[in-house]
């Protein structure tokens, strides 16, 4: 009966939206509506309201929707959806200040005279549109009241002209900052935790391990990453626009001739196509750059543009005048004075040691000050003129509400859809469908591209993208990351902008065109750029380094990278330093020859031990290495034939376990009904399903191929050799660096214990001049300002346990201060030898760097502090393939 309910949602879904009623509240009416009808029935006829849900009841349901109400605006970790009533203020200031206007202008006498060069003009003004201000509904106005009659004036192809403008307009829904990106980021950081967990549960079940490596976890996407990733494909989606409309003018001229530019191409030219460009490609710098170079997370950013757009909006409303750009000249020259300091000053206040640091920090206040004015002058322009500010105010919190209204209806939706069994009967249609994931992510492209004729992009994204995300990101076969997912979506969902009979921007430039311009101009105008996104998609698709690359690249060269060590980069740190091996084996070994006769003895034996001990250790690398190529080259090779076993098996018993679920829900529901003394036909019903339920069972379970077993054992076997032998490599790779790694950091940081000395023999005179309850808390302070500063350095342990050990017999209930004295000069005496072995073995410090020199980026580089600018890269672009990892479940 579930089922039918199911069926009730979807109808009332579907009678709300097609009668125009608000989705903000079609959503959330449809899920309450269902819930309280299959309630209502359940208490009727069985005297129980929870008997019509596959899992829990109305009462779970509400608990789940407040919880989902609380998560979205109380959680302080989720601070993604933040970033919307920024980026909405940005986009909408901007557009209110006519930059769109201005832009226009300059790039068709920029480009007019090009073939096609209206149409690459609207293209690239689109671009830049939706990199600042992103708003689909006012660029595609905007374009179509300047560019459009342009156009037709000069002889366009009406649906050439149409469509450039409209998919233009949609440009702003995949390039970054996107509303929609956003909304997929949340969607899908919920989605990647659920995915994590049914991931996890399948390894389980398949390997009967409790712990699934870190390795083999979902990727999840952040709005950063979602920017990241989506600026390519929509850089390559401008690209395919600009060289549609270009061939097509070559092919046939008569469907968009050039048109020479009436004026001179001279300085005042240029001057006014620099006011028009430079200001939004600084815009853009400023916030896709923070984000790219670290500096800032997405949050931050919006906040950025936000300032930036009341900015650029405080002059370009301002009538012409000396006074129009200095509050804009005076933000700009702030930001340098206050960049030029940040790299001249510590401006850190907690870090102020000296007088110049205290300058430095006052005149970056200043320049704070100049800035913030310069802010609040261009705020009070945006105010005073046309009561700007205060439109963009309340378009932004309408924008912003109906976004946020939309997200708590679609988690009710969602939620609703789920406690009828909907996500068990998709992903049962999905896991069942041949071809595996690539199957399963066709038909889900599918279904989402048929409902952009009927949905909005929100609808799709908040109701379509939870069902079925955490299912294909399970999967580990394809092992997608959650960004390209993102990203693919985002892609398809950008045609729905353009598809009839629903698509907004067709609807937008209709209010707009003139009256020569029909419909049917613009549906087939919009039709071939519909074609021209989905190549993109399909680019995107087939080439995923294009979507995951710059999120890796900017994870990998941030200030919080994570170091070579970690266990997720070790697959394609291997991949990249195994040829290495092979191509300077004749060249480490001669260093390693080399260290080896280096005089140790200088050296105490806890380092000159283990260091003689790791050059044998370093040696044995290469048959190491060797012997994992080895076991991975058989295991490959083993593969070949084994894969098709492995996914046919698979495949049956994932249909094994959806019947295992489906009996055990039919045995609850049977054990209520005999509970409750329901109708013997009823019951007779529900035994009858269970019994052919378990002979569809046990036919499955014939089907398995009787050597499953033995290859499953003996494929085991080979990974379990080629995973022992990569972890015997790189046990032995670090013992073969660590014992150098420290000997260098004991030995560099020699000047740096040298000037502890003072500070160290300078606390026995405080023990000297007595310990009283008047001073102990000094002295105390003085003892551990210096154990911290000792804790900085390599190699003093002893030397700060005996501090330790001196400031305890003081500070304890019996202060004993000759014995505080006696364990302060154990350890002075300690530092005095530290120093004296220090300066005798300083002159190693030559030849073994050079021998680290030789050694980092192989042997050592899994104990480096991060990757170099190159090999962040490297790795970066290794890990934007997915690998198939479905062979270890």
């Amino acid at each position: 009966m579930e089922l039918v309910f199911l069926g009730v949602l979807i109808l009332l879904m579907i009678i709300a939206l097609s009668s125009g009623f608000p989705v903000a509240f079609a959503l959330p009416g449809s899920a309450i509506g269902a819930i309280a009808i299959a309630a209502f029935c359940g208490y009727v006829f069985t005297g129980d309201s929870s008997s019509y849900f596959a899992q829990d009841g109305p009462v779970q349901w509400l608990t789940a929707g407040i919880t989902n109400f609380r998560s979205l605006y109380w959680e302080v970790e989720r601070d993604t959806l933040i970033a919307i009533p920024l980026f909405v203020f940005m986009g909408i200031m901007l557009q209110r200040s006519k930059i769109a206007e201005d832009l226009l202008v300059a790039m068709a006498q920029l480009f007019g005279p090009v073939p096609g060069g209206l149409g690459i003009s609207v293209v690239f003004v689109g671009a830049l549109l939706a990199a600042t201000t992103g708003i689909l509904g006012a660029t595609v106005i905007a374009m179509g009241l300047i560019s459009l009659p342009a156009m037709i004036r000069h002889n366009y192809s009406k649906p050439l002209a149409t469509g450039t403008i409209c998919a233009s307009g949609t440009l702003g829904q995949i390039i970054p900052p996107s509303i929609v990106l956003i909304i997929l980021a949340d969607q899908l950081a919920n989605a990647a935790d659920q995915a994590r967990t049914m991931r996890a549960a399948e390894y389980k079940q398949s390997t009967g391990e409790f712990s699934m490596p870190p390795e083999m976890d979902i990727t999840s996407a952040s709005a950063g990453d979602m920017f990241m990733g989506a600026l390519v494909p929509g850089l390559v989606l401008v690209g395919l626009y600009m060289l549609y409309i270009l061939v097509r003018a070559l092919l046939k001229p008569e469907v968009a001739p050039p048109v020479p530019h009436e004026g001179q191409y001279d300085r005042k030219f240029f001057i006014s196509i620099g006011m028009s460009l430079i200001p939004p490609l600084t815009l853009i710098f400023a916030v896709l750059g923070s984000i790219v170079t670290g500096i800032a997370t997405v949050n931050q950013a919006g906040a950025i543009g936000a300032v930036g757009a009341i900015v650029m909006g405080g002059y370009r409303l301002s009538p012409p005048g000396r006074r129009r750009y200095v509050p804009l000249l005076v933000s700009l020259l702030s930001l340098v004075v206050i960049f030029v300091l940040q790299k001249t000053f510590d401006l850190n206040v907690k870090n102020i040691t000296s007088q110049s640091d205290m300058i430095g920090v006052i005149l970056a206040a200043i320049a704070v000050a100049f800035l913030v004015v310069a802010v609040l002058v261009s705020t009070w322009r945006t105010f005073r003129i046309d009561d700007t500010l205060r439109q963009v105010m309340i378009e932004t919190a309408k924008t912003t509400t109906m976004v946020f209204i939309i997200l708590i209806g679609a988690a009710m939706l969602t939620a609703a859809f789920r406690g009828f069994g909907g996500e068990h009967l998709v992903r049962d249609f999905l896991t069942g469908l041949p071809g595996g994931f690539w199957t399963q992510f066709l038909v889900v492209m599918l279904v989402i591209f048929l409902l952009g004729f009927f949905l909005d992009f929100i609808e799709i994204a908040v109701v379509v993208v939870p069902i079925v995300a955490p299912i294909l990101l399970a999967d580990p076969s394809a092992n997608v990351t959650a960004v390209w997912l993102g990203v693919m979506v985002g892609l398809n969902i950008q045609t729905s902008f353009l598809t009839p009979p629903f698509g907004f921007a067709l609807f937008y430039l209709r209010g707009v065109a003139p009256k020569t311009v029909k419909t049917t101009h613009i549906y087939k105008g919009a039709t071939a750029f519909i074609a021209l996104q989905l190549l993109g998609l399909a680019i995107a698709g087939y080439f995923p380094g294009l979507v995951n690359y710059m999120p890796n690249r900017t994870f990998l060269t941030s200030e919080t990278a994570p170091p070579p060590v970690n266990p997720k980069l070790q697959a394609c740190i291997e991949e990249q330093i195994f040829p290495l091996y092979l191509e300077e084996e004749d060249r480490i070994v001669m260093a390693i020859d080399k260290a080896r006769r280096i005089d140790l003895s200088p050296l105490p034996d806890r380092y000159r031990e283990p260091l003689h001990e790791s050059f044998d250790l370093a040696l044995d690398t290469f048959a190491l290495v060797d012997e994992s190529l080895s076991a991975r080259t058989s295991l490959d090779a083993y593969v070949e034939d084994y894969k098709p076993l492995h996914a046919t098996t698979r495949q049956i018993q994932i249909r094994v376990r959806s019947i295992d679920r489906r009996i055990k829900q039919l045995e609850t529901r049977l054990r209520r009904l005999e509970r409750d003394g329901a109708d013997e036909q009823e019951i007779e019903r529900f035994k009858n399903s269970l019994y052919e339920l378990g002979l569809e069972r046990r036919t499955l379970i014939d089907r398995l191929p009787p050597q499953w077993e033995e290859q499953r054992a003996e494929y085991k076997a080979l990974e379990k050799a080629d995973k022992s032998s990569r972890v015997a490599y790189r046990r032995n790779v670090d013992a073969a660096y660590e014992p150098l790694q420290k000997v260098l950091a004991v030995l560099k940081e020699q000047d740096a214990l040298a000037g502890m000395k003072d500070d160290v023999e300078r606390l026995r005179s405080l023990l000297e001049a007595g310990v009283t309850p008047e001073n102990l808390d000094h002295v105390i302070e003085q003892f551990k300002l210096t154990e911290i500063d000792l804790g900085a350095l390599a190699g003093v342990n002893d030397i700060r346990s005996s501090l330790t050990a001196s400031r305890r017999a003081v500070s304890g209930e019996e202060v004993n201060v000759s014995e505080a004295i006696a364990l302060h000069e154990a350890a002075v005496a300690e530092l005095e030898r530290e120093l004296s072995w220090r300066k005798s073995a300083d002159g190693l410090r030559s030849a073994l760097g050079e021998y680290d020199e030789a050694i980092r980026d192989t042997i050592g580089l899994r104990l480096q502090r991060r990757l170099t600018q190159d090999q962040a890269e490297d790795v970066a672009s290794c890990l934007s393939g997915h690998r198939d990892i479905s062979m270890s479940f």
